[in-house]
């Protein structure tokens, strides 16, 4: 059992709630009838910030529990935690049409890859130890 791992985990369903939120103010604020994916750059914004989001969840999240499994679930946390700060700086900044989305894709792109690196070194442990 992994509870830091867990609670990343809640905190990155959350920000993907949040996201889908945002959709849907933006499709209000902004007369935007769904299933339309376009229209005025603000709704389109969020949608990006949204469907960019779910992209790299769908990546981290079960890199975040492979490495907690087969390495050090404080360590997962920690990348795990700058994945999700890196996230939510990124939509800010995406949101913004005059934000820099760059570090917080670069912070969650580096934490991912920490994991998946975590995940794979412990993996690879397993066949050698056995």
């Amino acid at each position: 059992m992994h509870p830091l791992i867990a609670l990343i985990t809640i905190l990155t369903v959350l920000l993907m709630f949040a996201t889908a939120f945002m959709v849907g103010r933006a499709r209000g604020k902004f007369g935007i009838k769904a299933p339309a994916t376009t229209g005025h750059e603000g709704f389109e914004r969020a949608f990006r910030v949204q469907m960019n989001t779910q992209e790299s969840a769908l990546m981290f999240l079960p890199a975040l529990w492979a490495a907690a499994a087969f390495g050090a679930a404080w360590l997962s946390a920690a990348f795990g935690a700058a994945w999700l700060l890196g996230r939510i700086w990124y939509a800010v900044a995406y949101a913004n049409p005059a934000g820099n989305r760059g570090p917080g894709f670069l912070i969650g792109m580096i934490a991912l890859l920490a994991l998946i690196v975590q995940a794979l070194w412990g993996i690879a442990w397993t066949f050698v130890l056995a």
